[in-house]
């Protein structure tokens, strides 16, 4: 008995578990144009992104790239593992920076944290 009722809490704790990861927005990929369109809700926090890189630049393990999602292109600047050639499809997790508005041009950039194959 005492060890059916264990299985059964260990049972309800992993599923409560699982559905607490799932439900975790960190995972999600956000769209460039989302980004864009309200930086200040997102200034200073880590997003997801995911796309093509159009344009790269990487030297002694720095490097900055532009990712194109079909809804807006971003730069992306890192601190270590260089820079992915152009073509490559990545996804991006890191931090979203917001230098100003002005019209329908914002400037803004993220500061990657790690890069993974969407």
């Amino acid at each position: 008995m005492r060890s059916r009722t264990f299985l059964l809490l260990s049972l309800v704790t992993g599923v409560l578990a699982i559905a607490l990861l799932a439900g975790c927005k960190g995972g999600q990929v956000t769209t460039i144009k989302t980004l864009l369109d309200d930086p200040a809700r997102f200034d200073k926090q880590t997003v997801r992104i995911a796309g093509d890189v159009t344009r790269s630049l990487g030297i002694l393990g720095y490097g900055a790239y532009e990712v194109d999602d079909g809804t807006g292109k971003i730069p992306v600047v890192t601190q270590e593992g260089g820079a992915p050639r152009s073509g490559a499809k990545v996804g991006v997790e890191g931090e979203f920076r917001s230098a100003f508005t002005m019209g329908s041009t914002t400037a803004a950039a993220i500061v990657e944290k790690q890069r993974y194959t969407p």
